[in-house]
């Protein structure tokens, strides 16, 4: 087996970390600031007061919750390809 093809077959911390996963921010209207999560995972979510803020603190819940499934030998969904059916007509 070639090393690259073994290197592709690793589904570490570092392999899900990487994928192209949907991200949602909405405004937070209560208390101001944002609020964002990862589509795909299920209840990683968080919230800041700027944009710069949002991006490391989306970056720490998503290595948390990554971290945690791995520990725990669960299931890690992938992203999955949304096709926009204005482009496909």
């Amino acid at each position: 087996m070639s090393q690259t093809k073994m290197k592709s077959e690793v589904r570490d911390l570092a392999y899900f970390m990487a994928l192209p996963y949907t991200i949602e921010i909405f405004p937070d209207t209560e208390v101001g600031g944002f609020v964002a999560r990862i589509k795909e995972l299920r209840g990683c979510m968080t919230q800041a007061d700027t944009w710069e803020q949002l991006k490391v603190m989306l970056d720490e819940a998503k290595e948390g919750w990554l971290e945690t499934a791995l520990e725990s030998g669960r299931s890690i969904p992938e992203p999955q390809a949304e096709i926009d059916a204005r482009m496909v007509s």
